[in-house]
């Protein structure tokens, strides 16, 4: 039987897929398979991305998958870590990362970090 998280990142799996997201494996990385390819357990310097999203192979933000009833709010500073930990090598549009969103597959929080205000 799935854990929480597992239901949420299936969850999350189907709602990128319905969205046009090609989603990945680390191990099976292709970032030319779609425009939009969101890669599962991102390794960065800062911990692992559950999602890493990449637009035109480049990086642009990432998707952090908590169980459902997770206080979205309480995760932010867990992504934003995640945002300035990008390894050098791979193409991003900017430092820290601008878009970061929490979710759990039934509710999900997003942030434009370029927004001198943010919120969801």
């Amino acid at each position: 039987m799935p854990t929480p998280e597992e239901k949420a990142r299936q969850t999350i799996d189907a709602l990128l897929d319905a969205a046009g997201w090609q989603v990945q494996d680390r191990n099976a990385i292709n970032l030319g398979a779609a425009l939009g390819v969101a890669v599962r357990e991102f390794p960065l310097t800062t911990g692992y991305a559950d999602y890493l999203l990449f637009v035109d192979r480049t990086a642009m933000g990432l998707i952090e998958a908590k169980p459902q009833g997770t206080t979205l709010s309480g995760v932010a500073e867990q992504s934003a870590a995640y945002l300035t930990g990008l390894p050098p090598n791979i193409p991003h549009v900017q430092l820290p990362l601008p878009f970061a969103y929490e979710s759990t597959g039934v509710e999900t929080f997003f942030r434009d970090e370029r927004d001198p205000d943010p919120r969801s």
